[in-house]
């Protein structure tokens, strides 16, 4: 069969099964092993490549690091901590013009520092941050919006569930793309905060216009609110100081990580066999979830590498008569629109071995790439029609709010993720600075 009739017909029952809703890891096995067998001619070969993928695919000493930060994730949602984050920068940020909702994203950024998956954010600041925010009068769906928008912090801001897939992927150091993520992710922090500051001057009704009488706090009520998120912040301490400082590796301080957070659910009380069984419960199903979807894009990748569908799109797209940066803005535009339908993990795993090449063909710097790559991604899951953060918000809060409603508070949002993504692309050294000499 020609190679080429043979890519499209892949590729038509990739997407096709996708959309069809078959889980994306059984899409990726299945046409692996048949678009090998089809390429070959050879049945035992491709049988013989399914016997392999799955043992290549799982036998790495980074991918260890996965299951170990949902497990600390999990554990720090059942420790309470997001609540006692909120309370203490609900107090500290309140007389800022929309201080509440800059007391979300903040909350959020450095429950991102811990979690490392933008679906939880999502779903805890919406029971946590919406109440709040309605009871001092805050615009209904600038409140959506900005628990929405903020929660994509979390595959951001290191330890990033989705940067551990691309360090993978593209045999890029871990370690490497964490200290990338940080000055990105706080800088989208910044542009959130000052966004909503200048979105809450021009139409002050967005945080309730004031009518709404605060309570006075005092600086010891502060000062106690604060030393309260003591659990957190030294669980980002333990982990990110550990990675940076050259104490642990990625795995390590996942490791340590799961053990400082299990240890603070104790001392918080919150531990019990309800709440047990609840983090392991889904910290197994995640990483099956997760794994299935690893051995999945190995079989795909050798179907790929056997076809040669990898170099005809590589070549394709360097013979383009287009710059350097219309490629990196159509391979945006690729992931929003993939982003609307797929899960951000699926989006990466799905798409890395071919957009890797494409990359190092242009020149593209890999760390670079991963940080702004990931931005990309993560705007797809905001976006209609089926943006995954909007669609678990939903479920979340239920009834009580609008699908429509999310998605239009969302668009400001948006608009300071691509002013965001713009910065990095215009100042690649805002990712590179320090990677680049390690």
């Amino acid at each position: 069969m020609d190679p080429v009739f043979l890519d499209v017909i892949l590729l038509i029952l990739t997407f096709g099964g996708i959309i069809s809703g078959v889980h994306i890891g059984v899409v990726l096995l299945c046409l692996g092993l048949l678009g090998s067998w089809m390429a070959t001619g050879d049945l035992l070969v491709s049988a013989s490549l399914l016997g392999t993928g799955p043992f290549y695919a799982l036998f790495s000493y980074e991918i260890v690091v996965i299951p170990l930060f949902i497990l600390m994730g999990l554990f720090v949602t059942v420790s309470g901590a997001s609540e006692d984050l909120y309370k203490a920068f609900n107090l500290a940020f309140r007389k800022i013009p929309g201080g509440l909702a800059i007391a979300t994203v903040v909350s959020n950024a450095i429950f991102a520092a811990i979690t490392g998956v933008s679906i939880a954010s999502a779903a805890v600041f919406s029971k946590i941050a919406l109440p709040e925010m309605r009871k001092l009068g805050y615009d209904h769906r600038f409140t959506l919006g900005t628990i929405a928008g903020s929660s994509v912090l979390g595959f951001l801001i290191p330890p990033s569930v989705l940067l551990i897939v691309y360090g993978i992927f593209s045999r890029e150091s871990i370690g490497k793309l964490f200290i990338a993520g940080v000055v990105p992710g706080l800088l989208l922090t910044l542009v959130y905060t000052l966004g909503i500051i200048a979105m809450v001057k021009f139409r002050p009704s967005l945080a309730g216009g004031g009518t709404r009488q605060l309570k006075p706090v005092t600086g010891k009520e502060l000062l106690s609110s604060l030393l309260n998120t003591w659990g957190p912040m030294g669980l980002i301490v333990l982990v990110l100081g550990g990675i940076y400082g050259g104490f642990l590796t990625p795995t390590e301080a996942g490791a340590v990580g799961a053990l400082g957070a299990f240890v603070l659910s104790l001392i918080k009380g919150r531990l019990n066999k309800q709440t047990m069984r609840y983090a392991l419960h889904e910290a197994g199903l995640i990483t099956a979830s997760f794994f299935l979807l690893f051995i999945g894009a190995q079989m795909y990748s050798r179907m790929l590498a056997v076809t040669g569908l990898v170099g005809m799109i590589t070549d394709a797209m360097v013979g383009l008569p287009l710059s350097p940066l219309l490629i990196l803005i159509l391979i945006f535009i690729v992931y929003l629109i993939l982003g609307a339908f797929i899960d951000s993990i699926s989006i990466m795993i799905l798409t890395l071995p071919i957009m890797i090449p494409v990359v190092q063909a242009f020149g593209f710097d890999l760390i670079w790439f991963g940080i702004v790559s990931t931005i990309a991604v993560e705007m797809g899951l905001l976006t209609p029609p089926f943006g995954m953060v909007i669609f678990v918000m939903k479920s979340t809060i239920g009834d009580d709010v609008a699908i429509e409603d999310i998605f239009r508070g969302i668009f400001p949002f948006l608009f300071m993720m691509i002013c965001t993504l713009a910065i990095l692309v215009a100042f690649p050294v805002l990712c590179t600075w320090l990677p680049s000499h390690m």
